[in-house]
């Protein structure tokens, strides 16, 4: 049984999730709804104490490059004159803004009354959403959210929170609405339990056979970047994910079923080549069982198992897990939970993807490569990759890489 054909009920719940989630934004709109883009880290959950729709560029973004549209996207944005070199999120939803939704798969996002960024997740964001501010003459909320070296303290706690309120105030004023804290603190019991059951679905990569490989974390992650996050659906659509992966190790099908070697990947999904690279992958007989991108959901900085929700003060639990991503890492975060998945996955060998679209991510990996070296002796290799420009890709330069770690690995056990 094909990668393609393991998930079946999952892969249903997901096409009709994601459907829904682009149809009924554009259909509320037009309706007249309030609507506002924000980037991924900014908490959906809180906007869940009013009635708008919430749209995510960078979630439409990925689906453009994953659909085959993204190079052409984002070549619209460069004729604007906006540099190749920014990230291509940011020049595929450019593009696709201002040819007012052409050649996107979702004809684009509704147009945004109100654009939310954050500064802790990617140094483009904010000067990307304030594009937004001036060419659509719409406000922009920043968020500005500490870097982190450490766990979070609580003084940076207090601060973040503080901005929540100033977020939920400046909402109250520009949409008439009144806030609802239990709302928010409804949606953040329905991700609390989405969380519980994503870490039970990426549990199983420490099995042999894996019963995962990244490229189904990269798919089905993607809902949580949406306004489905803190929500039932989003909850049950995790269960469902869950529940099936263990109906398949129940039944022993697997998706490398003679699977030699085992790796790590880390940055930001090759949206473009998920197929591409997955099938080639399962004739080297590796698989690729986890990556730093999918797997800090839910978590808090530096850490592997889930962050949960405590019943207390849901601005409090939404301000401690702004750091979940890896992008606000420090370096010894980045390599201890690097290293601790590496321990409890058994894995062979880390493909360094070194991502032209994402400067934070890509930007330690050289050290964390050497560090992985002398820490753990595994083979490790860094290819190029740009997350969603297909046109910033070589392929058969990067299936060598990967053949040629595959010999290191082979090598390394018979000496």
């Amino acid at each position: 049984m094909t990668a393609q054909k393991r998930f079946v009920k999952s892969k249903e719940s997901l096409t009709a999730l994601m459907t829904r989630y682009y149809s009924e934004n554009h259909a509320l709109a037009i309706a007249g709804k309030f609507v506002a883009w924000i980037a991924i880290i900014v908490p959906v959950e809180i906007l869940k104490g009013f009635d708008i729709v919430v749209a995510v560029p960078e979630n439409h973004a990925a689906m453009c490059a994953a659909r085959g549209v993204g190079a052409s996207q984002a070549e619209r944005a460069e004729r604007l004159g906006y540099s190749m070199d920014l990230c291509s999120y940011a020049r595929i939803d450019l593009g696709t803004a201002f040819a007012n939704g052409e050649g996107s798969p979702s004809m684009g996002l509704p147009r945004p009354n109100l654009v939310i960024s954050n500064t802790n997740n990617c140094s483009l964001l904010v000067k990307w959403f304030d594009i937004y501010r001036r060419e659509f003459a719409i406000p922009h909320f920043v968020l500005d959210v500490p870097f982190c070296y450490e766990p979070q303290r609580e003084t940076d706690r207090e601060y973040i929170i503080d901005q929540f309120g100033d977020l939920i105030r400046f909402l109250e004023k520009i949409t008439g609405q009144s806030f609802d804290i239990e709302k928010v603190e409804e949606a953040v019991r329905h991700t609390d339990e989405a969380n519980a059951h994503w870490k039970r679905f990426l549990s199983h990569a420490a099995r042999h056979p894996s019963g995962i490989t990244v490229f189904d974390t990269f798919i089905h992650m993607a809902p949580f970047i949406t306004s489905f996050r803190g929500t039932p659906e989003l909850s049950r659509h995790m269960k469902l994910l869950a529940d099936e992966v263990e109906e398949l190790a129940e039944n022993n099908i697997v998706p490398v079923p003679g699977e030699k070697y085992r790796l790590l990947w880390d940055n930001i999904a090759p949206w473009h080549q998920l197929r591409a690279m997955s099938t080639r992958l399962r004739d080297l007989s590796a698989t690729i069982c986890s990556a730093s991108y999918t797997s800090c959901v839910g978590t808090v900085e530096g850490e592997l198992d889930c962050y949960r929700y405590d019943g207390g003060d849901p601005l409090s639990y939404l301000a401690r897990i702004q750091n979940f991503s890896v992008c606000p890492y420090g370096m010894d975060l980045r390599f201890k939970v690097m290293g601790e998945t590496i321990e409890r996955l058994k894995i062979d060998g880390v493909v360094f993807s070194s991502n032209r679209s994402c400067k934070p991510y890509s930007l330690m990996q050289m050290d964390l490569e050497r560090s992985v070296k002398e820490k753990y002796g595994i083979p490790t290799i860094m290819i190029d990759v740009d997350h969603a420009d297909s046109r910033k890709y070589n392929e058969s330069n990067v299936f060598l890489k990967l053949e040629a770690l595959i010999e290191e690995i082979e090598a390394g056990r018979r000496a």
